[in-house]
């Protein structure tokens, strides 16, 4: 691999050194790492050597949870809860699963979009129902290590039946509706260890750069001995578990009816609280949650896009930061986004936090942001010592952007201009491994438009099956809009929602035990 030399640049390293406090310099590149950094740097007479006059280098980004499975589904749904939602999104009566090359594509698109917009490291829950196969997560890899993304892919797990996952459904649902979610045996713990050492054997690592991580989707959705076979193996491993805890009140209520506490008090109580513990979400926590969180080591991936959309609700960022959580910021899929861009993620959370209480001297800061852009994602991914930061034997995932255009003009606070005016356009170039992705807004792996011809002829069909999948569901919107408003009036002692009433803050509405009974 050449070397590369970038010269005279302003250089935010995010490093423990320096933060995001930028300082003018020289980075050298030697296989696929950064060999130095500093000034008046040599290189050799074969070396390439970019003109950093003009230039903001700085770590890539790190989406710290999102999912491929989503990817053609943008633009589709809006005014959604998550459990409505998730009846078109991940719809409860399937389809076969989408082909092989649409899932080729469907990843590689995820990826395409991710690089343009500076993200160089994805953490991808992939799901991909019924059943778990090596040859399908093999194509999700392939995608990603043909687009020369940095990643961590799962295959998420999950073996408790829907509706024994959520509060009130099996009350509610008539059972000529339940008849028709039999889904055959349920995942045991030992099927899905064997399939996760397959793919730590024959897929992890890719080209030092994709790897797998262990993703039991969430604590009410798998038994005790999946969980903790996942946790066995993710300590062996190295590698995250990688879950869904708490992202809607539902959730928050589902924890004290199913098992008598909260689900992070369920998952302590169980062992599953470690270093190697990431949380996508983590809105309805309570004080003795974040509390147990910070005493334990987790990290949170924030959805702070995700969470408006789907109406999660304003998860408590300055209380999670001052419980010594690590935070790592997230897209959630974009079809609940609806991009793969990290800085639009890094505006909506460095603003929306503000909304939540009058003590200004709390609100999150542009430089707690931009941490939780890169080296706090790189650390939710376990991947700190990889990526990140831009320090000495890291690898060279790295943006170079132009600080002469309007984002900068004029430059005052650099942190404050990425997280509050970039949203990627201000990008020239995006380094992984030291190897140049993206150069002037163009892919350098791929052939973009090959790509998007491919699939403006395939897509389309597909997204017909789709409807037709979304109305054969529709018939069980009635039944989980009934489970999201029981949950709503259900007692809970803290409100993660702003502008309610009191009432509606309180949980105090009368539940309507009738309902139910007018359900077909």
């Amino acid at each position: 691999m050449r070397e590369i030399l970038i010269r005279n640049a302003t250089i935010v390293a995010m490093d423990a050194a320096h933060g995001a406090t930028p300082f003018a310099g020289d980075i050298l590149i030697d296989e696929g790492r950064i060999a130095a950094i500093g000034t008046g740097l040599s290189a050799s007479l074969d070396s390439q050597v970019i003109d950093g006059d003009g230039k903001l280098v700085m770590p890539g980004l790190v989406n710290a949870h999102t999912h491929s499975s989503e990817t053609f589904l943008r633009g589709r749904y809006e005014r959604m809860p998550l459990e409505i939602w998730l009846l078109y999104a991940y719809p409860l009566l399937m389809n076969d699963p989408i082909g092989e090359r649409l899932l080729y594509l469907r990843s590689l698109l995820l990826a395409m979009e991710s690089l343009r917009s500076g993200v160089t490291t994805l953490c991808d829950d992939f799901f991909d129902p019924p059943r778990h196969d090596l040859d399908r997560l093999a194509t999700v890899f392939r995608a990603y290590d043909d687009a020369g993304i940095r990643a961590n892919v799962s295959s998420a797990a999950m073996n408790v039946h829907t509706l024994d996952a959520l509060p009130f459904a099996r009350e509610i649902m008539p059972e000529k509706l339940q008849a028709l979610l039999d889904f055959g045996p349920p995942l045991t713990a030992k099927d899905y260890m064997d399939y996760c050492r397959s793919a730590f054997a024959s897929l992890h690592g890719t080209s030092g750069r994709v790897n797998f991580m262990i993703a039991p989707s969430a604590p009410q959705r798998c038994t005790p001995d999946l969980m903790a076979a996942c946790m066995d193996l993710a300590i062996e491993k190295q590698v995250p578990f990688h879950t869904h805890v708490l992202e809607t009140r539902t959730q928050c209520v589902t924890g004290p009816l199913l098992h008598g506490k909260s689900l992070i008090a369920y998952m302590h109580e169980l062992g599953l609280l470690k270093r190697n513990t990431t949380i996508a979400h983590s809105v309805w926590v309570s004080d003795e949650d974040i509390r147990l969180m910070g005493k334990t080591g987790v990290s949170v991936a924030h959805n702070a896009v995700s969470n408006l959309k789907l109406g999660a609700g304003f998860a408590p960022v300055r209380r999670l930061l001052d419980a010594g959580v690590t935070l790592g910021l997230g897209t959630d899929g974009v079809s609940s986004n609806d991009t793969a861009r990290i800085f639009d993620v890094m505006r909506v959370a460095g603003l929306v936090h503000s909304a939540t209480g009058a003590d200004h001297e709390s609100w999150v800061s542009a430089r707690e942001i931009l941490t939780m852009a890169t080296i706090g994602g790189a650390r939710t991914a376990m991947l700190e010592d990889t990526t990140g930061s831009l320090e000495l034997a890291k690898a060279a995932d790295l943006l170079i952007l132009d600080l002469h255009s309007n984002t900068f003009m004029p430059v005052n606070d650099v942190a404050k201009h990425l997280v509050y005016s970039e949203n990627g356009s201000s990008i020239q170039t995006v380094m992984v491994a030291g190897r140049i992705v993206v150069q002037h807004g163009r892919l350098t792996t791929v052939d973009e438009r090959a790509v998007a011809a491919e699939i403006a002829e395939l897509v389309p069909a597909y997204l017909a099956e789709h409807a037709e999948l979304e109305l054969r569901n529709k018939i069980f919107e009635p039944i989980m809009t009934e489970v999201h408003r029981r949950a709503s009036v259900e007692f809970v002692a803290f409100d993660r929602y702003q502008g309610r009433s009191d009432a509606e803050s309180a949980g105090s509405s009368p539940r309507n035990t009738n309902v139910g009974a007018n359900l077909v």
